[in-house]
């Protein structure tokens, strides 16, 4: 297993690039599958391992194309990613102050004009979901049963044999891949997109099922969830792939946790909760973000 991504380790990471030479210059954001930094003027990410470089030398690419075609979305302060030390590392212009938390609704508004793009003229990867399962299993380590991990193994197989032979309801294109509203930001000029690594060209459901499953599982309020439908203008609860794409999405969202467990108790018992669930397919049981 690769060692411990912690604060300390990404703090000494931005030292390297240059960006921030004593702690006080940088305030942890968030960590996770990055360590997101804000400085005097910019947003810095550390992402986890060099594994993550492709998707990080894309997003500013996916954001410099977003802003051609009046997207609003977070802006690269750096025209490309940086690789340090083994981890990757892009720079962001920080966003006016937030005047309110996203709404559903705001984000479905965004999720409409996303899904009426063309392709770029770029590449854009196909929407992996569960293609980073054996990473966050590896990641975990012994931290997390043996059996747990190979049924998850299993079931991400299965999921991805179901998800290949889906009908789309919606044209294939863009789409954000991680579309929650966390990862929308409303100043005074309105919301914008960010956190733009998982952009993919693949079936725009994906999308949509993961408000579904934050109704189901994470206890979205069922009047906002409406008012996210109201506002994109469909149900993707009504598609018969949704099934499908909401077991992978737990599958991945499982598995994700898992790479938190070493050195997180609250992480190892969502773990668990998380995967008892799965294994007695019981879609009652809440969940709860790290």
């Amino acid at each position: 297993m690769s060692a411990e991504f912690t604060e300390e380790r990404a703090r000494r990471v931005l030292a390297a690039a240059g960006l921030a030479r004593a702690p006080g210059d940088a305030r942890l954001l968030a960590l996770g599958e990055n360590a997101v930094f804000a400085l005097a003027s910019t947003v810095v990410k550390v992402g986890r391992e060099s594994g993550l470089w492709e998707r990080a030398s894309r997003e500013p690419r996916v954001a410099t194309w977003l802003a051609e075609h009046g997207v609003p979305s977070v802006r690269p302060a750096e025209p490309k990613a940086l690789l340090v030390d083994g981890h990757p590392v892009t720079v962001w212009h920080r966003l006016p102050p937030a005047v309110r938390a996203a709404t559903p609704a705001d984000l479905a508004g965004l999720l409409r004009r996303v899904h009426a793009l063309p392709e770029p003229p770029f590449a854009l990867p196909r929407r992996e979901l569960l293609g980073g399962v054996e990473r966050w299993l590896r990641l975990a380590g012994d931290a997390i049963d043996p059996a747990d991990a190979a049924y998850l193994r299993a079931r991400r197989d299965g999921f991805a044999q179901a998800a290949a032979a889906l009908t789309p309801h919606l044209p294939p294109g863009p789409l954000h891949g991680d579309a929650l509203p966390r990862n929308v930001h409303v100043s005074a000029d309105g919301p914008v997109l960010v956190d733009l690594e998982t952009f993919a060209s693949d079936l725009r459901e994906h999308d949509l099922v993961v408000m579904a499953l934050t109704r189901d599982r994470y206890g979205l309020d069922a009047a906002a969830y409406a008012e996210f439908t109201s506002a994109y203008g469909w149900d993707v609860r009504e598609w018969e792939g949704c099934a499908v794409l909401r077991g992978a999405r737990e599958t991945a969202s499982c598995a994700w946790v898992a790479q938190h467990a070493p050195g997180n108790p609250a992480a190892r018992a969502e773990f668990e909760r998380r995967v008892a669930s799965l294994r007695a397919d019981d879609p009652s049981v809440r969940w709860f973000a790290l």
